[in-house]
């Protein structure tokens, strides 16, 4: 990855807001037909058709080889799993779906983490906090901010409900490249980090888990679990930073 840091034009972030509304309207309608029986694939090929129907491009086929359209992680699988016709979703599974298109150009990346019928408390606990963890860290998306801002928001807020966040993978910039520097790790890293300017888009996005901050891939080269194979749950949005409030590209996502 390049170190240096876009600043888009106005005309960039107009194509990435539509962008980031395709992929959260995807999104929406993953959620309306996630229930007991449906395949991983299904919802695979919802994205992708809605994706080409809108003019855009799913952003991760191929991405380093990926061969699906979304990534689709259930219970301890914290991200990149593979949709398959053989993963029928079951009563309480812990669903994260993570998807991104590519739109005249530029990208938008957005995820969310759902229980497929009955919740209980500790998948309940899990997903809140997740969630929060997310808004905890666009609200220090701000102008003269930097990027360990984030980070810092994000990890106190997932250890003080005991959970874990993790560090092996991370947030993003975005723009004509789907990853872009800075990272944006959703803990704070020793030493100075980016400081946050109008035009610079991020990709935020929490992992965190029940059990560990440890993680491992499976031999398919891609999906992430847990290494405690306890439960693991994930929020993205986009985030443009302004010379205000931070503006939430892929805003609309409706769980």
């Amino acid at each position: 990855m390049s170190s240096a840091v876009t600043i888009k034009t106005v005309s960039e972030i107009d194509l990435m807001r539509r962008a980031n509304q395709i992929v959260a309207q995807a999104l929406n309608l993953i959620i309306n037909n996630i229930k007991i029986g449906v395949t991983t694939k299904e919802l695979d090929i919802i994205a992708e058709d809605y994706a080409k129907k809108n003019g855009a491009i799913p952003a991760f086929k191929g991405y380093r080889g990926f061969p699906a359209s979304i990534c689709s992680s259930i219970n301890e699988q914290v991200v990149h799993g593979i949709p398959s016709n053989k993963v029928i979703l079951q009563e309480g599974d812990l669903v994260s779906i993570d998807f991104g298109v590519k739109y005249k150009g530029f990208y938008g990346d957005a995820a969310f983490s759902i229980v497929v019928g009955e919740n209980t408390p500790e998948k309940n606990h899990l997903l809140k906090v997740t969630q929060k963890s997310l808004y905890m860290g666009i609200e220090q998306a701000r102008k003269g901010n930097r990027v360990s801002d984030i980070s810092l928001a994000i990890q106190t807020y997932v250890e003080d409900n005991k959970l874990y966040v993790v560090k092996q993978f991370v947030g993003h910039g975005i723009g004509s490249k789907l990853h872009e520097p800075p990272e944006v790790p959703n803990y704070k890293r020793s030493g100075s980090s980016q400081r946050l300017i109008p035009g610079m888009v991020l990709a935020i996005e929490p992992m965190v888990n029940v059990g560990t901050s440890d993680v491992q891939v499976l031999k398919d080269g891609w999906t992430v679990i847990t290494s405690d194979k306890t439960l693991s749950a994930h929020f993205e949005h986009s985030v443009l930073i302004t010379d205000g409030n931070p503006e939430i590209l892929s805003e609309g996502i409706i769980l």
